[in-house]
């Protein structure tokens, strides 16, 4: 067989692939995605995706979007809730049909980050106040569209991580704002590692602003909704209520602690060479462990975002995801992010063959090119 009638047949066999995904997205859809209702002065958007975790599709972004928005400007709405049903908050993107779909060449590589990136903006930037209930797990987009808002409440079921490094992709819907702003060198961590942080631990790593029992949820939830008229200072005032009265794991020590200190050492490096070395050096069961999680990620996805977060951590959070949209069109143009989806979640053998295989082999250029502005087709916020 030619190469071109090779590349003919892969790319028909993608888009054949992309197109059972899609039918299947929509024949097994009994429900709605992503519930928007109107209670008493709030509105309240329900991811509805149990059955995958609330994976956030280009169907929900292109719902959710819309009516956030109106609310915003809706003067019978004074408040905007945004949960999940089921045991996941959300556990991510939907980022096995964005690779079908850059396999086949599908529009929806682009359009999906596009629109998924200007969400995340909009929970960020949005008028009426933004309270996310994360109560399950929460991972990649859905830490996009709940961490950009000023009260983000977690539970002892909260499960935090941007696992991106694992997949090819980098920690984006925001990352680049957000992480770089935690303590220390902890967001770097996290971002390279992909380290899973539970319960009142998203609170104390600054990802989460209040901590309640999961129980309370619901009590919670119907207080905020049936206050009229809140101001900032009331809302406050009702989640630091709950926080305060709920004791669980509040004697436990961050989890991190007691190993902040070789963390902001070994992680403050310009280059994620020096921080292999920095965790070799020190020989500790911990940076070993590190090292040897880190032996296992993208080597092209670890210098992506090592370099995302220094630049992020002077930027705002519209310019972090244009240069974000950047990156990911960089990935959809690689090898690693396909590579990634295909060992995590196509094929689950969890055996990635990286390309370039050596963080020496991902040269200072090829950084560099990534980070590049796209013309016409850069993020518009």
């Amino acid at each position: 067989m030619s190469l071109s009638a090779f590349s003919s047949a892969f790319k028909l066999r993608s888009i054949c692939r992309l197109q059972r995904i899609q039918a299947h997205m929509m024949s097994s859809r009994v429900e709605p995605d992503v519930l928007l209702e109107k209670v008493g002065r709030a509105g309240v958007i329900t991811m509805n995706r149990p059955q995958v975790l609330n994976a956030l599709n280009l169907s929900m972004v292109q719902k959710i979007l819309p009516q956030l928005k109106k609310w915003e400007v809706d003067t019978e709405t004074d408040l905007v809730i945004i949960k999940g049903h089921g045991r996941a908050f959300c556990s991510g993107g939907d980022i096995r049909a964005v690779t079908e779909a850059g396999k086949a060449g599908d529009p929806l590589a682009q359009t999906f980050f596009l629109q998924e990136y200007t969400l995340n903006n909009a929970t960020g930037t949005c008028k009426k106040p933004y309270i996310a209930l994360i109560d399950g797990i929460t991972m990649g987009g859905g830490v996009g569209v709940s961490v950009h808002g000023p009260f983000r409440v977690a539970t002892e079921k909260t499960l935090f991580a941007m696992p991106e490094t694992a997949i090819g992709l980098f920690p984006d819907v925001g990352g680049g704002f957000f992480l770089p702003r935690l303590q220390g060198e902890l967001g770097v961590f996290l971002a390279l590692t992909g380290f899973r942080l539970k319960g009142r631990d998203v609170l104390r790593a600054g990802i989460a602003t209040h901590f309640v029992e999961s129980t309370t949820i619901g009590d919670l939830e119907k207080e905020l909704v049936e206050l009229k008229s809140p101001s900032m200072e009331r809302l406050t005032e009702v989640l630091d209520r709950y926080h305060n009265q709920c004791t669980l794991d509040s004697e436990k020590p961050f989890i991190l602690e007691e190993h902040m200190a070789n963390i902001n050492r070994w992680f403050s490096s310009d280059r994620v060479e020096d921080i292999f070395q920095n965790l070799k050096d020190d020989g500790s069961e911990f940076a070993m462990k590190q090292l040897e999680t880190l032996s296992k990620m993208s080597p092209t996805s670890m210098k992506m975002s090592l370099r995302q977060l220094r630049k992020g951590a002077s930027l705002s959070l519209q310019d972090c995801l244009v240069m974000e949209y950047r990156l990911t069109q960089a990935c959809m143009r690689g090898h690693d992010f396909y590579e990634g989806v295909r060992a995590v979640l196509v094929d689950r053998d969890h055996n990635p063959k990286w390309s370039p295989a050596t963080l020496e082999e991902v040269t200072d250029a090829m950084v560099e090119e990534w980070f590049l502005p796209l013309g016409e087709s850069d993020l518009k916020l």
